[in-house]
């Protein structure tokens, strides 16, 4: 039983400090109240490191014992006395409230997306109608469009004013729509671009429109549209592929990513893009003739990403399975879902002349690149800048298969 005298008037009971508390008054960063602080290793622990290197057991048994200490509780929050223990289960409890606000608040968030997606359906269908070419834009259409580009600046020369298509006309017999439109838009994206293989082009340039769409009634998703024309490779017109969300909203109060579904792509006979046919001779060892044995190799391609990999179940585990990989292709396979939901279908023109590269661009800048320093700026002056990707360099082959349980937020 807790005495009620004030711990303040008691100078024998003293809480110990947790284990993790800075000697400083220093803000902890997200980063450092997330991860175990480990010591620096001195001149003197070099030789134990170089044990760990030239022994992999005994640097996986190190790594195992770490891996146990993390969230280990420092016994800070046990040697609390019960009245200070039992204020503390009074925030958790305010925090449950919290949580069933977070729920609310995002559910409405999906109803504001899903009444905004109906506004933006009309110009996505007279979008696809003048990629089509079964209409040409107004007059008014073009005045905007040309309005919309800041003229370019040359501080050498002004160049003339650019003469306006606004009338222009298509002559007779010309080519209908925009040709390749959809192929163009998504490999200016930096990612996709790195899915789509030559192999792949041919099958893309009947991409005739991508649409999203939200799954119906109170199930937090939404469901990508791929229509086709018709083509050598398969006979489907429409390939979807949809994500769901969880039900419960996750700890920073986003929707959670689940799993991904997508359609079976009918192949035409020898046409499967995502296979190749492997030749090969055996040799019978009594008889010593020979045969040919042909066999179906899975192969990169960006139809794969209509067969999406499975989270793994919690009995479905595997010791041997390599969920590093696993997770690395989920969560590829959800962010690449994800670019073309909120960036490549409401810019897809963007995407097309490659404006929205420039922005690509910003951040990646902002995001993903410290500056350097200045001693740094005269070294490889004429080194071309390296290319960058927002997932990667190997996002091609990650998907070579087909997203980690991640949160994402409601644009």
């Amino acid at each position: 039983m807790s005495s009620n005298v004030p711990i303040n008037n008691r100078p024998d009971l003293t809480a110990p400090t947790p284990q993790n508390t800075p000697l400083t008054n220093a803000p902890l960063t997200r980063e450092a109240l997330s991860r175990p602080t480990v010591g620096t290793i001195g001149e003197d622990d070099e030789d134990g490191v170089k044990d760990l290197a030239s022994n992999p057991a005994l640097a996986a048994m190190m790594q195992s014992k770490l891996s146990g200490l993390v969230g280990r509780s420092s016994g800070y929050i046990e040697s609390l006395p019960d009245h200070i223990k039992r204020r503390v289960e009074g925030l958790k409890g305010l925090q449950v409230d919290h949580a069933k606000v977070e729920a609310d608040f995002q559910k409405e968030i999906l109803e504001l997306e899903k009444k905004y997606a109906e506004r933006y359906r009309p110009l996505y269908t007279r979008r696809a109608e003048i990629i089509a070419g079964s209409v040409e834009p107004s007059f008014e259409e073009v005045k905007k469009g040309e309005e919309s580009d800041p003229p370019e600046e040359d501080e050498d020369e002004p160049k003339e004013p650019k003469a306006s298509l606004a009338d222009a006309q298509a002559p007779a017999n010309s080519e209908k729509g925009i040709p390749e439109f959809w192929l163009t838009a998504l490999k200016n994206h930096v990612a996709l671009s790195e899915l789509i293989t030559e192999r792949d082009e041919d099958a893309l340039k009947a991409l005739s429109d991508i649409r999203m769409s939200y799954l119906p009634g109170t199930q937090a998703g939404f469901k990508l549209q791929f229509h086709f024309g018709s083509n050598e490779f398969f006979t489907n017109t429409l390939l979807t592929k949809t994500y769901y969300y969880q039900d419960e909203v996750g700890y920073s109060g986003d929707l959670v990513y689940d799993h991904a579904e997508g359609d079976k792509i009918e192949w035409k006979e020898d046409k499967d893009l995502t296979h190749k046919i492997e030749t090969k001779k055996q040799r019978n060892k009594n008889t010593n003739q020979t045969r040919t044995v042909k066999r179906s190799v899975p192969v990169e391609s960006f139809f794969n990403f209509f067969s999406p990999p499975k989270p793994p179940k919690d009995d479905d585990a595997d010791e041997e399975a390599d969920f590093d990989e696993l997770d690395e292709r989920l969560e590829l396979d959800y962010q690449v879902g994800e670019d073309l939901k909120d960036r490549i279908i409401p810019h897809a023109v963007d995407f097309f002349t490659g404006k929205a590269l420039a922005y690509e661009d910003d951040l990646l800048d902002d995001e993903e690149f410290d500056e350097d320093d200045e001693d740094d700026d005269d070294e490889d002056e004429d080194e071309p800048p390296a290319r960058r990707t927002q997932l990667g360099a190997s996002a091609g082959s990650q998907m070579a298969g087909s997203q980690d349980p991640q949160e994402c937020k409601q644009q």
